[in-house]
Order: C-alpha cells, then structure tokens, then sequence
C-alpha cells in the first residue's frame, strides 16, 4: 500500500521552476545524445520529456541568437563593448502582418531601406540622400533614429505556432567600434608621440611622460563610451519590438490628425517652387 506523500510548505516560484529544471534534465538524461541533437531530434526529445514543441522551439531560437553574439570576446569586446547587438521578442501576431508592420516602422520610422530579402528574414541600411540626412540631422519629429548609426540591421522572423511569431533584431554596429577605437588609439599615439619628442628635445622624463600618462586613460576613456552606445542600441532595439508587441506600428494605430513634420512641408514648398520655374521656363 503506498502511503499518501506529506504535505509540505507551498513552494515559491524559483523553487517551481528549479524542481522542474532538475525534473526534465533527469528524464532527458535517460536518453543518449551523444556529439549532439539535429533539431527534428531535439524535438522529439522534449516531447518524451512533456515540452510543448513551441515553447522548445522558442528556446532554440533564443540559443541560437545568444550562439551567434558570443565571438564577441577578448580584450577589445571587454574595453569597447560588442560589434554587434540583438533582441528578440515572441510576439502574438502571424508572420506576414509582423513583416509588414516591421518593414513600415523601419523605413518611416527609423530611416533605414531594405537591404537583402529573403524568405524569413530582412535586413535595412540607413536611407541615403540629402532628405534623410536632413531628418537625422534635425530629429525630425522628435525622434533620434539611432538605428540609422549602425551599419545593418537585420531581422528574422519565425512562426512558432499559428498566431505567434518570434522576432529576432540585430544591428551590426562595427563600423561605430572601428571609429571609436580608432579615435582611441589616435590620442593614445598622441600622447606617447608627445611624450618622445619632451624627451628628445631635453624635457625631464617626469614632465615628459605626462602626455603619455594622460593620453593613454583618456583613449580608454573613449574607446569604453562605445559601450553606453551598443547599449543605447539596443535599447532602440527592444522599442521596436515592444511597439511591435503591443501594436503600435499598425496602421490604424497613428494618431490622427497629427501634426504634418516640419520638414516634410519645406520640401513640398521647395517642390512646388520647382514646379512653378518650370513652369515659368515652358
């Protein structure tokens, strides 16, 4: 006769999620898996272990993305911050109208143009021309478009069951860490340079050596700041996914009878002024 188990003080939550943790690693441990798992066998390993499959395939999705950022390591990574940087999110819409919503917002609402299409994942560019410069310049309609900093972004979208997709945004930001650490190692060498000269010309070397003892903290002082930006990157990263998540980027969600930007009636004024020389000329 198997004797009814004591009931026992109620469990918190990070005791819940640790029991259930340690629960599945054990039932998966029953199972040999080798140099590794394809994903059809991942897959079929959760459902032995009672994992919904959406819920394994968001977490795959997810350890992909963090598999994908972590050759971000070594001295340079740790003094000036990441080369790239990303956020996903699982958001409770179809594939098709996230993509298109996404789409929107990035071209009018960061300023950034298709780059590369492909069956589940695009990536932008920031916009070219004197129009968007202007925009970024002035922060048309009070927005900072700081997506246009970096060079790319690129976004993947999957449907993990019907209703329900999981976004994953990536800005490569390289080319702001290449011109960081480059204005870093210019007044580095500056400062040394400056140090030389003291000496060559007489200077004494406690005096001389005070460019260098200064330069070379002031360069790590500007090569660490590129770390306050990948964070303020990604930062415009997680808002565009929490519009996206609530809708906000729908159509139907704009504000109506917004005030037109500022801009945007100066060129219709320089068009129109265009037009009538033309006219004129005709």
């Amino acid at each position: 006769m198997t004797l009814p188990t004591p009931l026992g003080p109620r469990l918190d939550r990070g005791a819940i999620e640790r029991i259930i943790q340690r629960a599945a690693e054990l039932q998966a441990g029953e199972r040999e898996i080798g140099e590794g798992l394809t994903d059809s066998e991942l897959m079929a390993l959760g459902r032995d272990v009672g994992i919904p499959e959406r819920y394994l395939q968001q977490a795959l999705l997810e350890e992909r993305s963090r598999a994908g950022l972590q050759d971000q390591r070594g001295l340079i990574a740790w003094i000036a911050g990441p080369g790239r940087v990303a956020a996903g999110r699982l958001v409770a819409k179809p594939h098709m109208p996230t993509e298109a919503a996404l789409s929107r917002w990035m071209a009018e609402g960061e300023l950034l143009q298709v780059k590369r299409r492909f069956a589940s994942q695009l990536s932008w560019e920031p916009q070219q021309g004197a129009f968007a410069s202007l925009k970024r310049a002035f922060r048309s309609g009070g927005r900072k478009y700081i997506l246009a900093r970096a060079s790319e972004v690129s976004g993947s979208l999957t449907e993990v069951e019907p209703g329900r997709t999981y976004v994953q945004l990536v800005a490569d930001i390289g080319n702001l860490l290449r011109e960081r650490l480059s204005a870093a190692a210019l007044g580095s060498f500056a400062g040394v340079a400056a140090s030389g000269i003291a000496l060559v010309i007489g200077v004494v070397a406690p005096v001389a050596a005070i460019p260098a003892v200064v330069g070379i903290p002031l360069a790590l002082a500007v090569a660490r700041k590129q770390r306050d930006e990948a964070a303020e990157i990604q930062g415009a990263l997680e808002q565009v996914l929490d519009r996206l998540e609530h809708g906000d980027l729908e159509p139907h969600r704009a504000v109506p009878g917004a005030r037109r930007d500022p801009l945007l009636r100066v060129a219709d004024e320089i068009r129109g002024l265009i037009q009538a020389e033309r006219s004129k000329g005709e």
